[in-house]
């Protein structure tokens, strides 16, 4: 029912920004909850950031804690992750994922996902 695509991966170095987009399908888009998780070889998908349908909550990794920053623009249908001070344990493939709930670290509320976008982040 919630379609999501990711966009704005692509390789930088280490200490540059990078910010990711992801646009979802629907008219409901401000009654989802929203996140990005992240999955590097070998390893399982890892919680990044989410934020709550009015986008006054927001929780992120304490790994990426003050780097990054979630954000959404309800009347576009647009969540956003910009990702600053990048380091190279940050390449992974990011992907965005919608709840019906409120904002969650846990992969099991989130019932829809992207297909992820590759941030490459080079040393």
């Amino acid at each position: 029912q919630v379609h999501l695509v990711e966009s704005g991966g692509g390789t930088v170095r280490a200490g540059d920004s990078l910010r990711l987009s992801c646009a979802a399908s629907g008219r409901s888009f401000s009654s989802y909850a929203m996140a990005w998780f992240r999955q590097g070889p070998g390893k399982e998908r890892e919680f990044v950031a989410s934020i709550s349908w009015g986008g006054g909550n927001t929780l992120y990794a304490d790994s990426v804690k003050g780097r990054f920053a979630i954000s959404r623009d309800n009347a576009k249908n647009m969540l956003y992750l910009q990702m600053n001070s990048l380091k190279p344990e940050d390449a992974d493939v990011y992907y965005c994922a919608a709840s019906p709930k409120d904002n969650s670290r846990r992969e099991n509320t989130y019932d829809y996902w992207g297909q992820g976008t590759q941030v490459t982040v080079s040393s």
